[in-house]
């Protein structure tokens, strides 16, 4: 009985994959990019139980067990970056995840189209700049004879350096991060809030209700799905795309290493510019995938039991 039902579900299965080819042909590339991309490179995993042989190459490098997790164990620098990346991957969270959603809101209480399109155009605009571009006209507007303090000296203070200072450069990573992408992360939910019927509102204001209780009543709960599967997803990149490589390699330098060196600059830092077994980079790697696979179930079960469907 078993093989039967499984046969009629795979010709069932086939059936329906004819029917929509054309919609399977356009997933094709994307599973073709992951298989390619994403996939096949896991081999290279095993390097993290190896020593590096340059002859022989990641399969023919010897085998030497657990080695370089106890190295990390007892590795002081990496204990900083891991320290590191988890205060700003935490604290970009807890900033910049909620903003898109405010801002997603009050643009969506535009009532003139014009105005809410040249807002959401010139928020998003900085998403389609480069870090390497970014970072260079930031590293020019805060350097010594930068705007910035062009204009606390003419005020009467002394210069400052933002991007050498222990004290300020975190605060600025949230700042930048946030102008970047908070128009660009907030589209998602303005095409969620677009989503709801009109004729709620309407029907709330006959009732009485204000623009709070609209918001509370209405706008929040036709978004909260949304914003529970896209905390899922950050909570999910927590240690990758919220210590942002790209942000943090392209504005740090040696001065602000012990507060902003994160686990991907310490990798690259080691691996190209110091030198160092790539047989524990990669371990020190492995480390950081499946802590994010952890924080990803968890965050899944989390918002699960708040009533909420998860990613899976």
């Amino acid at each position: 009985m078993r093989s039967g039902a499984s046969v009629g579900t795979t010709k069932k299965l086939w059936t329906t994959m004819l029917q929509h080819k054309y919609f399977y042909l356009m997933v094709l590339p994307v599973l073709i990019w992951y298989a390619l991309f994403a996939y096949a490179p896991m081999y290279g995993v095993t390097l993290a139980f190896k020593t590096f042989d340059y002859s022989g190459g990641i399969l023919g490098s010897p085998w030497i067990g657990l080695e370089h997790f106890q190295k990390i164990w007892t590795d002081a620098d990496f204990h900083m970056a891991f320290k590191n990346t988890i205060i700003i991957s935490l604290m970009k969270l807890l900033i910049n995840f909620p903003m898109p959603i405010i801002l997603a809101i009050l643009l969506n209480e535009f009532s003139r189209k014009t105005a809410k399109r040249f807002f959401q155009t010139v928020l998003t605009f900085p998403h389609f700049i480069s870090w390497v571009v970014l970072a260079g006209i930031i590293t020019n507007i805060l350097s010594r004879d930068g705007v910035v303090n062009q204009i606390i000296m003419f005020l009467g203070f002394e210069s400052v350096s933002l991007l050498t200072d222990s004290a300020s450069f975190r605060p600025l990573l949230y700042l930048t991060h946030m102008w970047r992408e908070v128009g660009w992360d907030s589209i998602i939910y303005l095409a969620a809030l677009a989503g709801i019927n009109p004729e709620l509102y309407e029907a709330a204001e006959m009732d009485g209700a204000n623009r709070f209780k609209r918001l509370l009543h209405i706008a929040w709960p036709g978004i909260k799905s949304t914003v529970a599967i896209l905390l899922i997803l950050h909570v999910g990149q927590l240690l990758t795309q919220g210590a942002s490589f790209d942000q943090i390699f392209n504005l740090y330098s040696s001065p602000v290493y012990s507060v902003a060196d994160v686990i991907d600059t310490y990798i690259y830092r080691t691996s190209f510019q110091i030198g160092g077994d790539f047989g524990y980079m990669t371990a020190a790697g492995l480390i950081k995938s499946v802590i994010s696979l952890v924080l990803l179930v968890l965050a899944n079960t989390i918002v699960k039991r708040m009533g909420e469907e998860g990613l899976y």
